[in-house]
């Protein structure tokens, strides 16, 4: 199949807000393609490669070569090219892969080079998710949706089970199970405002018990123990089992056989505190520094019987036989919402995210977000100073979107705390471009930097989770998923919050 297919399916989908129109125009091309191309087919249609790094980043991809008029090359040529600049490492290597990106993006047209550099990029705007897609293959087979996605959630994601969906139907997906040492995708959680909305969100009622687990501020782990085996996986199924061999040990430790656990894995301090989340993700990444203690809050898989369609009940019941209780989440099963919002306060008092309100009547929704799960941490806001930012790719190409944070110094000068283009709408984007175009240090060159720095004059809203130790701004905190909510012409800069409100913050 041509690239230049792919491209345009792509290009229909971003064009229509309709659900039922994306379904269709994906499922479409998915039933021209053959099995050989088919997962790489399917990964494109929804926006992604099937690498996990290739070296490849918007600097190598700035300056293309000039686009051919007509399309030639192949989705599986794409994809083998992309292999080959995945592989090169050592000395030289940043030169091939340069001469690498010129040659294949020599091939392409114009839509095409676009389009490639918004996925390589992660900046494909096109709204085929993966939920979409699944239900993309299960119309272009006439597929029940309920099997796909729960072949797709034990599979660990929709590339592994589409060439069984094509090929043997229900039955082949249905074939598709848990299995130990190959891990599934983990369910996930939906947000409230406070616990007891969070409460009322999970099905918990007077008579009717829902359970607490404090919300670490670690990384998600799922672990599994097949005989001597272990493997640690993270949230996006990456192993990192060699990084983390404490929890290897303590998960060997464990009694009983073949087991499945998913869970936390984070650094304490002395007192028993978290320590700053940078400090997990730096060992979790390097496989070196503090040390890591895992916390498990959930059981997949015990002694051979598969437990995702068993009660939250009965899985934390097994889960308490089989894990001490230094190395559960901490938690509270009640249904008194004033019993569950004093140990949600106390969970913050002890450094932690927040919590996280389960039903104890459903199973466990491998790959799902749904009112079963529902997380309630607080949420903070700053008033801040935009100082640069930098063009849109994808479906914001030709407008100025990634803005770049400040906090205000005492002497007029500010501090850099992160940027984002999270919470912006279209109006939003075409008001700020028009704006950040005003506000341009040297407005005759605006158009060609990829970052464009701006007079701070404009202050702007922010909500975000927390703050982290970062050795990239020079204030050594950063903002974690930081997000728009307004803009505030109302205020002038002189209001905007200071870098000592910032830490002061990060302090408590």
């Amino acid at each position: 199949m041509l690239l230049r297919d792919l491209v345009e399916t792509s290009g229909v989908v971003a064009a229509t807000r309709s659900r039922k129109a994306k379904v269709a125009a994906i499922a479409e091309r998915l039933a021209e393609a053959e099995i050989d191309e088919l997962p790489v087919v399917t990964a494109y249609l929804g926006g992604t490669i099937l690498q996990r790094r290739t070296g490849v980043g918007w600097r190598g991809l700035s300056s293309l070569p000039e686009p051919v008029t007509e399309p030639s090359v192949t989705a599986l040529e794409v994809h083998q090219a992309l292999d080959r600049l995945a592989e090169l490492a050592g000395a030289g290597s940043q030169e091939l892969r340069a001469s690498g990106v010129r040659d294949l993006f020599a091939r392409m047209t114009a839509d095409e080079q676009r389009w490639l550099r918004g996925v390589i990029t992660g900046n494909v705007r096109q709204g085929a998710l993966d939920a979409l897609v699944q239900e993309a293959i299960a119309a272009a087979w006439g597929l029940k949706l309920t099997a796909v996605r729960r072949a797709a959630m034990l599979a660990g994601g929709t590339v592994p089970i589409v060439v069984a969906a094509m090929t043997g139907g229900e039955e082949a997906l249905a074939e598709i199970g848990l299995e130990v040492g190959r891990p599934v995708l983990p369910m996930l959680a939906s947000t409230a405002p406070d616990v007891a909305a969070a409460i009322a969100k999970a099905g918990g009622s007077p008579g009717t018990p829902v359970a607490v687990d404090t919300k670490l501020d670690g990384i998600r782990i799922q672990v599994h123990r097949r005989g001597a085996e272990i493997v640690v996986a993270t949230r996006s199924l990456d192993d990192i089992t060699a990084r983390l061999p404490e929890v290897v040990d303590v998960v060997r430790s464990l009694p009983g056989g073949d087991l499945v656990l998913d869970g936390e894995a984070i650094a304490m301090d002395d007192s028993g505190r978290p320590r700053p989340f940078q400090e997990t993700a730096s060992r979790t990444a390097m496989g070196a520094g503090v040390a890591i203690t895992p916390y498990f809050f959930d059981v997949l898989h015990a002694d051979g019987r598969d437990l995702l369609d068993a009660s939250g009940t009965e899985r934390l019941e097994v889960l308490d036989t089989l894990v001490p209780e230094d190395h559960r989440v901490p938690r509270l099963v009640t249904d008194d919402p004033v019993a569950a919002d004093a140990f949600a306060q106390d969970a913050l008092a002890r450094g932690h995210e927040g919590v996280v309100v389960k039903s104890l009547s459903i199973g466990y929704a491998a790959g799902r977000r749904g009112s079963g799960w529902v997380k309630v941490k607080p949420v903070h806001t700053l008033d801040l100073v935009v100082l640069a930012v930098e063009w849109g790719n994808g479906r914001r190409q030709g407008w100025l979107s990634n803005i770049h944070l400040g906090a205000r110094n005492p002497d007029g000068t500010f501090t850099m705390l992160g940027k984002t283009f999270k919470g912006m709408t279209d109006e939003m984007l075409a008001w700020q471009t028009e704006r950040f175009t005003e506000l341009a240090l040297d407005p005759a060159t605006i158009r060609d930097n990829y970052v464009v720095p701006l007079r701070p004059e404009q202050v702007v809203e922010i909500a975000f989770d927390g703050l982290q130790r970062s050795s990239r701004y020079p204030g050594g905190l950063a903002l974690r998923f930081a997000r728009v909510v307004r803009y505030r012409d109302d205020k002038s800069v002189d209001e905007a919050d200071t870098i000592e409100t910032v830490q002061s913050l990060a302090s408590r």
